[in-house]
């Protein structure tokens, strides 16, 4: 089994910094991608920001210029370091993971249990 493991989160002032991280273990062969998540209260899950295997990003155009995905394949980790916080991007923020367990196997995806991110006015 995999398991992702989120940290990071807290309260912060607006125009304030956090950063996040994941930690993924257990059966790896290899990661198909590797991202973040976030549900604010009343709306849907949505995408903030992903890196891909080759080393591609995607964000949300909310958070581009202000938040930077990053991940250290040495330790199965992807960080999500947010800048010029807004209150709007108060949410329960998931790590997610599209992993390979080995060569045969398909991928599968993998969500952590979700960290608060509260950002005060």
């Amino acid at each position: 089994q995999v398991q992702l493991v989120e940290s990071g989160g807290g309260l912060v002032e607006a125009g304030g910094s956090l950063r996040l991280s994941c930690a993924a273990s257990g059966v790896i062969f290899s990661f198909n991608s590797m991202g973040w998540y976030r549900q604010a209260p009343g709306k849907q899950r949505e995408l903030v920001a992903a890196v891909i295997s080759g080393g591609s990003t995607n964000y949300a155009d909310s958070v581009k210029g202000r938040f930077t995905i990053s991940r250290d394949n040495s330790k199965n980790t992807v960080y999500l370091q947010m800048n010029s916080l807004k209150p709007e991007d108060t949410a329960v923020y998931y790590c997610n993971a599209e992993i390979k367990r080995s060569f045969r196997e398909g991928i599968s995806y993998y969500w952590g249990k979700g960290i608060l991110v509260t950002v005060s006015s």
